[in-house]
């Protein structure tokens, strides 16, 4: 009985039913924090909206566009992997509570399963962001690594990297992207709260001025590099290599947490001799060994080149704009550039 009436209570609050994991964090928690009070922020500084995004640049994006109008809480923690996340009692809360959540699909399965249960606005970033599809031969069809790196019986299965219909979610590092997806979001704001719909289309309007700007600054300081192979710890940075120019050539897949076999360190390692690549970059929330062993073995220098899934204490910068320019600096002393 308890069950039922649970079920019963939540079901009043949205149309849509409880997925089984958000279900049994919802009872695990005494069920006080699945049926919270409707959302009803009106929208001023005193009683902000209740935004929830579920990683940095969303909940970046979503503090810019709201303004001082919403209270903006991110379901990642700060120097946590956006692609590891579990939710908490409290996390499942917010998302139900929350008068808009801000997402992307596919990034984080808990959060995909959470937000049936969301009585807010739902924000997906996916489509305002014109996602790329993965394809599972690109790496070696761009770079001549097929023969080495994916040759039959290498022991490495590559179906955890690309799976059939999976694209690269790591728009946020294209600023014409994220400006797109801000655009998008003002509307949602709109709304979720009718009143102050210019406003939040103003600030839309704002964030997308700030970040043409970091696009100039991007296209005119990364117009004329030496070398243009970007070799990273893992595939992180297609988007702004395709934006600015370069090929990017990934030790490990889409997932940060993918091993290389052998054979894919040892291409890689071919591939960095051959082309003269100097610089090989790792990042801040993902371990830096591979990437190092890598340079040692070449005699390439290593350098951080930041994926803003997150910021750490180690990130250069207080938000968004500052790592991306920090980011710049250092593609411009990596790859050479006048």
């Amino acid at each position: 009985m308890v069950l039922i009436s649970v079920h019963d209570a939540c079901m009043r609050r949205s149309p849509a039913r409880l997925g089984l994991a958000a279900l049994a964090i919802v009872l695990a928690s005494g069920a006080t924090t699945g049926c919270g009070s409707e959302p009803g922020g009106s929208g001023t500084p005193e009683d902000p909206l209740q935004v929830v995004a579920s990683f940095y640049p969303l909940q970046w994006m979503a503090e810019r566009v709201g303004g001082d109008r919403v209270a903006v809480s991110s379901l990642t923690k700060p120097g946590a992997e956006p692609h590891d996340l579990e939710l908490t009692p409290r996390n499942v809360g917010a998302i139900q509570d929350a008068d808009a959540v801000a997402f992307l699909s596919e990034l984080q399965p808990a959060v995909d399963e959470a937000i049936v249960d969301a009585t807010g606005e739902v924000f997906d970033a996916r489509e305002a962001a014109d996602l790329v599809p993965l394809d599972p031969e690109q790496r070696a069809d761009a770079h001549d690594l097929e023969e080495a790196g994916h040759a039959e019986g290498d022991g490495h299965d590559h179906t955890d990297d690309y799976e059939v219909g999976a694209t690269d979610p790591h728009f946020w590092l294209d600023p014409t992207r994220m400006a797109s997806v801000a655009t998008a979001f003002g509307e949602t704001l709109a709304v979720a709260d009718p009143a102050h719909a210019d406003e939040y289309r103003a600030n839309a309007r704002s964030v997308g001025d700030d970040l043409a700007r970091l696009d100039r600054e991007l296209r005119d300081g990364l117009a004329d590099c030496e070398q243009p192979d970007l070799v990273t710890s893992h595939q992180a940075f297609g988007y702004l290599a395709d934006r600015y120019g370069f090929e990017q050539v990934g030790i490990a897949g889409i997932s940060p947490d993918a091993d290389p076999s052998p054979k894919e360190l040892a291409a890689v390692a071919d591939f960095v001799e051959e082309h003269g690549v100097t610089t090989i970059y790792f990042e801040t929330l993902a371990s830096p060994a591979v990437a190092r062993a890598l340079a040692e073995e070449t005699g390439a220098d290593t350098a951080v080149l930041d994926p803003l899934e997150g910021l750490t204490d180690a990130s250069k910068g207080s938000d968004y704009l500052e790592v991306m320019r920090s980011n710049l600096a250092t593609l411009r002393a990596g790859q050479d550039c006048s």
